[in-house]
Order: structure tokens, then C-alpha cells, then sequence
């Protein structure tokens, strides 16, 4: 198994991409923790297990500090290590129709990029003692592009966790840390995501855009973030992954 004994945080893991990518990190072998602020991650976790894998829930919001020391002190715990990190929480750039909002500009920095950098910030010291790790850091094609109909807030959110990414990858680099981002085009909606882009009819010329004619499935977006925390991606680093069917492509 591609991630066999490994010890995997999995934020945002109560539905969505992160839901897949708990559930094909624990299939491939991982001890995984599915970490995310809605109760619904205790169903991810109890699936899991049901399914003859490991798992634990832990309710927490990744914008706080003191939540993320306590989870990597449980698992140094429980575990004795942290191999795994993928920073998927976020919340919609699209979740509020007033695209001028300071409201929603604050909260989409705090979880999108602040909640990356303190993920970040309480993993590495574990992986350098351990000797090393592997951060995947879930940005978007927002990060690259502008968008209508998409709040500047999360353009400006994912386009920093896309260049905290190869910051920290040259920061660790030499601690055996890799640290890589993955770029989802459109996916299905996120929760919280409002009729602004949820409606099939909005998202039309969005997928009429993308070269293989459809949106993403979420478990697609889960074998990227597999790769990149796998030993398969030993020697990338700082790297950028876009999962988004041609839709970069066709500027």
C-alpha cells in the first residue's frame, strides 16, 4: 500500500475533497485523522474503520492555533509521528452574493491562508525530528486567474497558500519535508456555496470551458493529493499540481 503505516492529517475531511482523500489515504495504508469543524467528520472517521482502516475525528477550526498544538500532541502521542499533512479546509469565494464584502474578505484569508500557514507551522517541527514529511497544500485555479462571480478574497487566499507552498518548500527542504499544492478546477460545489455557482445552470460556462466537457469528481482531486503525500513524489517538492481537465489550457 502506497501509504502503509503513515500517520495523515486531513483537514476539512467532513465532506468533499477531503472526505476522499481520508478515505483513499486510510484504504492505501494511512492512519488517518479527519480533522474538520463540522460534527460530520465523526461519520467519515467511524466509515473508515468500518471499512477495516484507522481513523479518529477531531473536531477543530483551523484558525486556531492552540487546536492545531493539541491535535500534533495527540498524535505524537498516540503515534509517535506525523507524516501526512493536507491542508484542504477552506471555505467558497462565491458563498456571499456581495462581492465587496470586508466581512467575507477577512474570513476567506483566515481559513484559506492563515489555516495553511498554521497547519504548516505545528507539523514541521514533528517532521524535522522525525526526518521528514510530506504537506500538500490544497490551492485552486484561482490562484492563477481571476473570476467572475468569484470573491477577490479567495483569489487572494489561494494564490497564497500557492506561493506559501514553495516557500516552504525551500525552507524545509533540507529537514526531507516536501511540500506541494494541487490546483482543482471545478469541482462540485463546496457546502456553504450559495446559488451563485451551486445551480447547474450557473456553472454551465465554467464546464463549457474545459476541454474534457465536465466538472471534476472529487476523488480525482484525492489521487493528485495521494501522489504528491506519497513516496512516489520523493523527489518533488515546491511543486504545483492543476487538476482541472484542461481548463488552464484553454486561455
Amino acid at each position: 500500500m502506497r501509504l502503509e503505516n503513515k500517520v495523515a492529517i486531513v483537514t476539512g475531511a467532513a465532506s468533499g475533497m477531503g472526505a476522499a482523500m481520508a478515505r483513499l489515504f486510510a484504504r492505501e495504508g494511512a492512519k488517518v485523522v479527519v480533522a474538520d469543524v463540522l460534527p460530520e467528520g465523526a461519520a467519515i472517521a467511524a466509515e473508515i474503520v468500518t471499512a477495516g482502516g484507522t481513523a479518529l475525528f477531531q473536531k477543530m477550526d483551523v484558525t486556531d492555533e492552540a487546536a492545531w498544538k493539541d491535535l500534533v500532541a495527540i498524535l505524537v502521542e498516540r503515534f509517535g509521528r506525523v507524516d501526512i499533512l493536507v491542508n484542504n479546509a477552506g471555505v467558497s469565494g462565491a458563498a456571499d452574493p456581495d462581492m465587496m464584502s470586508s466581512v467575507s474578505w477577512d474570513r476567506l484569508i483566515t481559513v484559506n491562508a492563515k489555516g495553511v500557514f498554521l497547519g504548516m507551522k505545528s507539523v514541521i517541527p514533528t517532521m524535522q525530528a522525525q526526518g521528514g514529511g510530506a504537506i500538500v497544500n490544497v490551492s485552486s485555479i484561482a490562484a492563477f486567474v481571476g473570476q467572475a462571480g468569484v470573491h477577490m478574497g479567495y483569489n487572494a487566499s489561494k494564490a497564497a497558500s500557492h506561493v506559501m507552498t514553495k516557500s516552504a518548500a525551500v525552507q524545509f527542504g533540507r529537514d526531507g519535508i516536501r511540500v506541494n499544492s494541487i490546483h482543482p478546477g471545478v469541482m462540485p460545489a463546496m457546502i456553504g456555496t450559495r446559488a451563485t455557482n451551486a445551480p447547474p445552470e450557473a456553472r454551465l460556462p465554467f464546464i463549457a470551458r474545459i476541454p474534457l466537457g465536465r466538472e471534476g469528481r472529487v476523488e480525482e482531486a484525492a489521487y493528485a493529493a495521494l501522489f504528491l503525500a506519497s513516496d512516489e513524489a520523493s523527489y518533488i517538492s515546491g511543486t504545483d499540481l492543476v487538476v482541472d481537465g484542461g481548463w488552464q489550457a484553454n486561455a
